[in-house]
């Protein structure tokens, strides 16, 4: 993704899409990292709280470019049936037809088609989202969160990401009436990205 240095709180702010020079370093291609990824969700539920969730099996690569993040991209594919709300119930219902059709469609992929840097640490990069067959654009707004040598030797980088999306636009329609007016399962859906990755060897 087009992510791509902690900013240095000292100096002076970088202009709007200023890309600091040492991070070429960081330019190369990335596996990410499933046991330290979370791909969530909040859904509002019965007009009145919140459920959140997060898809527990997903697999991605990234290509990163330090010195020109307009040439990032990313591949993220999550395995539907992996959805986890804390209510197996609940579960079960999300991955049936009234909801993701996990038999039909196993996996919602996104594939990314631009990047850039919008100054210090962030970053926005537009893909396509596909879900239930479905394929409509998606823009992530990105903070990047460090790059780092884990005890294993792993070139890491980490970046957290937000998006919103209406959920009716990718034909998950099904829903209930309120007694009390409104409706079970909001439309607007919010989704959040926190992303491990590891540089592949040269």
């Amino acid at each position: 993704m087009g992510l791509f240095s902690r900013k240095n709180d000292d100096a002076t702010p970088a202009a709007t899409g200023a890309v600091n020079p040492d991070l070429a370093a960081l330019t190369g291609d990335y596996t990410v990292d499933p046991a330290h990824t979370t791909i969530g969700f909040v859904a509002r539920h019965a007009m009145v709280t919140n459920v959140k969730g997060s898809f527990t099996q997903s697999s991605g690569t990234l290509h990163l470019d330090g010195a020109d993040p307009s040439k990032s991209t990313a591949s993220i594919d999550v395995t539907m049936a992996s959805i986890d709300t804390g209510s197996a119930d609940r579960d079960t219902h999300l991955k049936s037809s009234d909801f993701f059709k996990t038999d039909e469609f196993p996996t919602m992929t996104f594939r990314s088609t631009s990047a850039e840097a919008l100054g210090g640490d962030d970053y926005r990069m537009t893909g396509d989202l596909t879900i239930l067959g479905t394929t409509k654009p998606l823009t992530i707004d990105l903070e990047f969160n460090g790059a780092a040598t884990d005890p294993f030797g792993n070139e890491r980088v980490g970046f957290e990401g937000k998006s919103e999306i209406l959920r009716s636009e990718w034909g998950l329609t099904w829903n209930a009436a309120l007694e009390t007016g409104g409706v079970l399962v909001s439309d607007k859906i919010k989704l959040t990205f926190d992303i491990s990755a590891i540089k592949n060897a040269a």
